[in-house]
């Protein structure tokens, strides 16, 4: 009989990965309750809240929040945050601050791309929510999540962040008065190696991702990613958005609260990531699925010659366009 393979030092054996932690900890709530709670939040979203009364005011608002949004939250700010892995290879963090940070989805992603994160501080309103974020972060594999240190604040303008290599912000801008995401986003720039921020990908986020990153380039950060320049960005607001996608797979349980029958979901973000220091940037980035046809394939481009281009790549050029087959929405090109 051949025996089990032994967990490394850093994960101990009843460690999970996000999903499996969340149905966890989810299935001591009834799910028709998690089910209601789900309408209500999303009720809540549409129809506008004070921004000053906590969205996640009870356990059961917090786990339906959860439930609903985290795998979607996640997968986007690591999706964001690989793409500057592959820019900055040197870049290596061992502290990350989280700032409006829930119940943790930035900090699993980060641990997930750099496992050289020792020190994690989460910035949180939401006491149900810092309780929650807590319990989940203790069946992580990473030390740095299980041990994270959560900080009960209130995110505005004045909320003290701490200096930290990697600083994330992901979907907290929108719940924010424009003087105040200013005022957010350079106290954090100025405490961060590395800032990256996270937005919905619709046009009010695109427009608040556009707004962050003149103001980061004003401070003088350099622009990591998506952008392969740090000058004016070429998409002429009210006509398109910069934004991009990533699939991601539905539990039973994750369909059942969002009355779902797909066993999976797409979700659209925009990001902007700068540093304080250069890193090589993609010359030119994808910003649309690549049009395939018979021979050739024609990419949607931002590049930092021409703004916004369409390129197209044929089969005659051989391994150039083995490669235009395999990018996809998103890639750097080439």
């Amino acid at each position: 009989m051949m025996n089990a393979v032994p967990a490394p030092p850093d994960r101990p054996h009843n460690a999970l990965d996000l999903e499996d932690a969340l149905d966890a900890s989810l299935v001591r709530f009834p799910a028709a309750e998690l089910t209601r709670s789900v309408r209500t939040l999303i009720k809540r979203y549409r129809e506008g809240f004070d921004p000053s009364a906590p969205v996640l005011s009870s356990e059961v608002a917090v786990a339906a929040y959860a439930g609903y949004r985290m795998p979607a939250t996640h997968s986007a700010v690591r999706a964001a945050l690989r793409q500057v892995a592959l820019l900055a290879p040197g870049f290596a963090p061992a502290t990350q601050v989280d700032v409006g940070g829930g119940t943790g989805s930035a900090v699993w992603a980060a641990s997930e791309v750099w496992p050289t994160l020792r020190t994690v501080t989460v910035l949180e309103q939401s006491p149900s929510a810092i309780a929650f974020g807590r319990r989940l972060a203790g069946r992580a594999p990473a030390a740095a999540v299980r041990e994270a240190r959560w900080q009960q604040a209130v995110v505005d303008r004045g909320v003290p962040v701490p200096a930290a290599d990697l600083v994330t912000m992901s979907y907290v801008l929108g719940e924010l008065p424009p003087a105040v995401q200013e005022d957010l986003v350079g106290a954090a720039a100025r405490q961060a190696g590395m800032l990256v921020i996270v937005e919905p990908g619709t046009p009010a986020g695109y427009a608040r991702i556009a707004a962050a990153r003149r103001l980061l380039t004003g401070l003088g950060l350099h622009l990591v990613a998506p952008c392969p320049h740090d000058g004016e960005c070429p998409i002429i607001p009210d006509r398109d958005w910069c934004h991009f996608a990533v699939r991601l797979n539905r539990t039973a349980l994750h369909r059942r609260i969002k009355d779902g029958t797909l066993s999976f979901e797409d979700e659209k973000f925009s990001y902007i990531a700068a540093s304080a220091r250069p890193w090589p940037r993609a010359r030119n980035r994808i910003l649309r699925h690549p049009l395939k046809r018979k021979g050739l394939v024609t990419l949607r481009l931002c590049t930092a010659e021409d703004g916004l281009a369409d390129h197209t790549v044929s089969k005659r050029q051989g391994e150039t366009y083995r490669e235009a087959r395999d990018v996809v929405w998103g890639d750097a090109w080439p």
